[in-house]
């Protein structure tokens, strides 16, 4: 299986990234704490390397806590600023807004020196398509001016925003990677939204998701479907049948309803009925060592 998709307007969106960062004093990196690594675009790493950077863990609240303080660990050992949010509920935002101008506050400095004085901190939020760069503008903002929505692509340009007396925010739309040569990594961004669902093979992605629910969250797929562990089998197609007929996803005749259950196994995921979930696993020495996808 191949997933590759990189709309022309991620192209556009990369230049206007590069054209816009001389004004920028910090970074903002958006990641979906769900897949730390799995959501950092090398693109974005490439663009603003030299650049103060605070790394954001967005989508908390659906990953597993523990493995969510190893992440922050991982980052901060790497010497990057990182803090943890659910953008959704607003928690951790105030945090974030402290640590950008933390970020800044030596070029502030060097400005006030040079008699420029009260001028607000400038960030540039970036990030993978459907990690929460919108809901988080929004939440900073306290109001809905920033769109959103659960499917990615969804903002287009960029918008200079006023957050407070010290913050000046621009928001830019998310950019993908040209080439997706890792398809483990390519499976964890279509389950968790960052790639749309009708340009790859729903089949295939949930078999894949299948398999690493029943390898890591056996509990979970017992709990959620009414399974015992002596039913759960490394077939993923048989589990999958077996799931439908648990869940009554059959078409007429008794045969089982795949799309149907596909969908319904995957919005169970993306909504955290199945629980809380962490697919990207970091290592002790994040210098020395890759991090593990198993």
């Amino acid at each position: 299986m191949h997933i590759h998709w990189f709309p022309g307007h991620m192209t556009k969106a990369q230049r206007m990234i590069r054209e816009q960062l001389k004004l920028i004093d910090v970074v903002i990196e958006l990641l979906d704490a769900r897949i730390p690594l799995s959501s950092a675009n090398p693109v974005i790493a490439e663009l603003v390397e030299g650049k103060p950077k605070v790394v954001a863990l967005n989508k908390a609240d659906l990953a597993e806590p523990a493995r969510t303080a190893e992440w922050v660990s991982y980052f901060r050992h790497l010497g990057f600023t990182t803090v943890t949010l659910d953008s959704a509920s607003g928690k951790g935002t105030k945090e974030l807004a402290n640590k950008v101008e933390q970020e800044a506050s030596e070029k502030i400095a060097k400005l006030a020196a040079k008699g420029i004085k009260g001028r607000a901190v400038r960030a540039m939020i970036l990030g993978i398509p459907n990690v929460g760069k919108s809901s988080l503008i929004n939440r900073l903002l306290g109001t809905a001016t920033a769109k959103t929505g659960d499917k990615p692509g969804v903002t287009r340009g960029q918008q200079w925003l006023k957050i407070g007396k010290n913050l000046e925010l621009l928001d830019t739309p998310g950019v993908l990677w040209p080439r997706m040569d890792d398809q483990e990594v390519a499976v964890k961004l279509a389950v968790t939204g960052a790639i749309k669902d009708d340009i790859y093979d729903m089949e295939k992605v949930i078999l894949n998701l299948l398999e690493i629910l029943n390898a890591r969250y056996r509990d979970r797929l017992c709990e959620r479907y009414k399974l015992t562990p002596e039913q759960l089998t490394e077939d993923t197609n048989e589990l999958l049948a077996l799931i439908a007929a648990k869940r009554g996803c059959l078409q007429s005749g008794g045969t089982v309803d795949c799309e149907k259950t596909r969908r319904m196994i995957l919005t169970d995921f993306r909504s955290g009925k199945l629980g809380k979930f962490t697919l990207d696993i970091p290592v002790e020495n994040p210098e020395t060592e890759k991090y593990s996808n198993k």
